[in-house]
């Protein structure tokens, strides 16, 4: 599944193509994704502007302004889903399989959307940011100053909940996924099985540290390679080769040499080592 230094790794990588431009036509294949393409979108879109592309946590924020005098200016809502991915095409690049919808632009690129599991959508955002339900109660973005170990801390206190599904809690903090909380907990030295409510302020600091530092150099190595993921410009990231615990298990740890450790935490694979992280 995309996290979110690949979808933040999209929007880099397709924002200098698509922002400013002119939508000359949209081609839709495949309407029947998790949430139905809105039937008014080939109607209301050929002819807008796009403007400065955003990111919420997981979610892809285009905003619009549409062809209609005197119509309010309206933002698309991309989300990648589990195998989604956004491209850039050019005029008589022909499509692939499961490549379901195509905004052509008015200097012949097209920014393309490709899911083959379709879990993925694109939508109307419902009024603002803080009006949409989608993204009304979603937590800070992990890479603001809104988050750091303070709220954590406070966030955690009375939790029985493990801290690996509590780091991923979208309440908590956005964005923090399966491979980015096990490699932020073994940067901070914390066994993923710990109770959240049992970890010191102190380990919390170092732990939203741990957060930032690794969604950042993953960011910057341009998201984490996995199986269906590529970049903006069709790229593949390149963090997996990085990556200290996550789909290791069994293999020895980088730090100490002890064999890493496979549990499982909230329905989800967890991989640590039980000598550097207590």
């Amino acid at each position: 599944m995309p996290e979110l230094p690949e979808v933040e790794t999209t929007r880099r990588g397709i924002a200098p193509h698509v922002e400013g431009r002119e939508i000359t036509e949209v081609i839709v294949r495949q309407a029947r994704l998790r949430v139905p393409v809105p039937a008014d979108l080939v109607e209301r879109l050929v002819g807008a502007r796009i403007g400065e592309l955003t990111r919420r946590a997981k979610y892809l924020l285009l905003p619009l302004a549409l062809p209609e005098q005197g119509e309010a200016p309206r933002t698309l809502l991309w989300h990648l889903g589990m195998s989604g991915s956004l491209r850039i095409a050019r005029l008589g690049e022909l499509p692939k399989k499961h490549d379901h919808l195509d905004l052509v632009l008015d200097d012949g690129a097209i920014l393309r959307y490709h899911d083959p599991r379709r879990f993925g959508f694109v939508d109307w955002l419902a009024g603002s940011a803080e009006q949409d339900a989608r993204l009304a109660r979603l937590g800070p973005e992990p890479l603001s100053t809104a988050f750091d170990g303070e709220r954590l801390f406070a966030r955690s206190r009375g939790r029985r909940l493990a801290v690996k599904p509590f780091l991923m809690d979208n309440a908590v903090v956005v964005g923090v996924g399966n491979i980015y909380a096990a490699e932020a907990l073994f940067l901070a030295g914390i066994d993923p099985r710990r109770a959240a409510g049992r970890i010191s302020r102190e380990r919390f600091d170092r732990l939203a540290a741990a957060v930032r530092e690794v969604l950042a150099a993953a960011i910057t190595q341009g998201g984490t390679t996995l199986r269906d993921f590529v970049g903006g410009t069709g790229e593949p990231g390149y963090f997996k080769q990085r990556l200290n615990v996550y789909g290791r298990d069994g293999q020895p740890c980088r730090r100490c040499g002890a064999e890493l450790r496979l549990v499982t935490l909230g329905q989800r694979a967890s991989v640590f080592c039980g000598h550097c992280q207590t």
